[in-house]
């Protein structure tokens, strides 16, 4: 009896057995980790083998391993299904353009080069990620159910290290890179304009202006990059969604004193320059970590308020980078002593108060040590907010993506500010933007020590992939 039970169960069980392993793969499947995570994750690591120099990461506008990394995207956004060209500054383009679509196009973009001594993930993720989800919709027949074309940019200059000069890339396709950049020499002596032409890439100033998009023709641009920050590791998600980015300003800070010999001169009456920037950096580090006990809500010249106080408390940063004395012997006392300053935050308004108020520190500081002060400024960016629209479709995807992947309610997905600069700030300019974090290991960055999980790679695929089908 038990034998014929057995014999008659005995097909069900095959098919059961069957089946249970058919359904797991297509959960598995679902989430397409063979794009999305394996390939993407090896790509990467191929790209970060695509160097100018010998044992380090170095690769930058237009070089050798540049064209390289660019022809090597290029290839796998033909592969995920765009059609692909290399524009007049070098930007690698892919634009799928699906049949009765509208003519506004979402951008998604980052960065093909790198600083000296690079990471592998800094920019380069953005671009993976974005070109991995296209895959997935290219596979599965979903590639022209889009209802917008939409364009991948992997952009040929962020970072700055070759002509010392930022967003060369995508400055342009904005509008807003000066002609005169073109005229600009790196260390060799090679124009921008010269390093175009050894490419076979004739822009000049009367048609660099052929590079800018229309805002009519655009619908957005969206970024994902690395945070480059510690928060999201401190927090425990993969990802997290960008209101804005930082504004910057650069300072120039000169202290003359009296130089004289260290051994012979009276403390009581050295009129020392060091002692009096030692006092103006801490006074600064005080003003930036606390500057509601600095600022008024009327603020020093009527225009800050109680958001620019709230705003600055959680998003102001303040550095002194470099310092240089003369002459910088330790037998004199010096004569005179530069630092420079940077300061960021999402607040333009109470950026200018700060400076306002360390104007007025700087000026007192220096009275009462009887030495001279004199502040340059040398660079100002405003901060960039972040679209809302597109912002809240980011976290929606980011949120959809965690949660398939873990099976769990994530939560609340984290909504942070960038202190770096990113292509989106020169995108800002022709569009509105949105960005997207993803966690890297200890908030390094600009390091070989730089590192994203596998996994966090793959929940940031996924996200483009839920924006793609949700959003567009």
């Amino acid at each position: 009896m038990a034998n014929k039970i057995s014999k008659s169960v005995y097909p069900w069980l095959i098919l059961v057995l069957l089946l249970v392993p058919i359904s797991a793969a297509g959960m598995k499947n679902d989430l397409f980790p063979e794009i999305l995570r394996e390939e993407a994750v090896a790509r990467v690591y191929e790209l970060g083998k695509v160097s100018d120099a010998d044992g380090y990461l170095e690769r930058t506008f237009l070089s050798p391993a540049s064209i390289k990394a660019g022809n090597l995207i290029r290839r796998w956004m033909e592969d995920a299904g765009l059609t692909t060209w290399v524009d007049g500054l070098g930007n690698v383009h892919g634009r799928v353009q699906p049949p009765n679509a509208s003519k506004k196009a979402l951008l998604i973009g980052s960065h093909l080069d790198t600083v000296v001594d690079a990471g592998m993930f800094d920019g380069v993720l953005g671009i993976i990620s974005a070109i991995s989800a296209f895959k997935v919709l290219n596979v599965t027949g979903r590639l022209n159910n889009l209802r917008h074309p939409v364009e991948v940019i992997a952009f040929s200059d962020e970072e700055g290290v070759r002509f010392q000069s930022t967003f060369l890339g995508s400055a342009a396709i904005a509008g807003v890179l000066p002609v005169s950049t073109l005229q600009i020499l790196d260390k060799s002596g090679l124009t921008v304009q010269n390093v175009l032409k050894e490419n076979l890439i004739d822009t000049t100033e009367e048609n660099l202006n052929l590079l800018k998009y229309e805002p009519e023709s655009v619908l957005g641009y969206i970024e994902v990059h690395i945070e480059q920050g510690p928060v999201l590791e401190s927090v425990g998600l993969p990802l997290a969604v960008v209101k804005g980015i930082a504004g910057q300003t650069r300072l120039k800070i000169t202290v003359r004193g009296s130089q004289g010999h260290a051994g012979t001169v009276p403390m009581s009456m050295r009129q020392d320059p060091m002692v009096a920037a030692a006092e103006l950096i801490v006074s600064l580090e005080r003003l930036c970590k606390e500057p509601q006990n600095f600022i008024s809500n009327d603020g020093p010249d009527g225009h800050c308020n109680a958001f620019s106080i709230k705003s600055l408390s959680g998003s102001l940063v303040c550095t002194v980078g470099e310092i240089s004395t003369w002459p910088s012997a330790s037998n004199v006392i010096p004569g005179q002593v530069v630092f420079t300053v940077d300061l960021r935050t999402i607040d333009d308004v109470g950026r200018d108060a700060i400076i306002s108020e360390l104007s007025n520190q700087m000026h007192s500081i220096c009275d009462r040590r009887s030495v001279s002060c004199l502040m340059e400024r040398k660079h100002d960016a405003n901060a960039v907010k972040c679209d809302g629209g597109l912002n809240s479709q980011l976290k929606s995807a980011a949120y959809s993506a965690l949660k398939r992947m873990t099976g769990e309610d994530i939560g609340d997905v984290p909504v942070l500010m960038s202190g770096a600069g990113h292509d989106a700030m020169a995108m800002s300019h022709l569009t509105n933007v949105g960005m997207l974090f993803v966690r890297c290991r200890g908030g390094i960055s600009h390091s070989p020590e730089e590192h994203v999980l596998d996994d966090d790679v793959w929940a940031a695929g996924l996200a483009i992939q839920a924006f793609l089908e949700t959003y567009l």
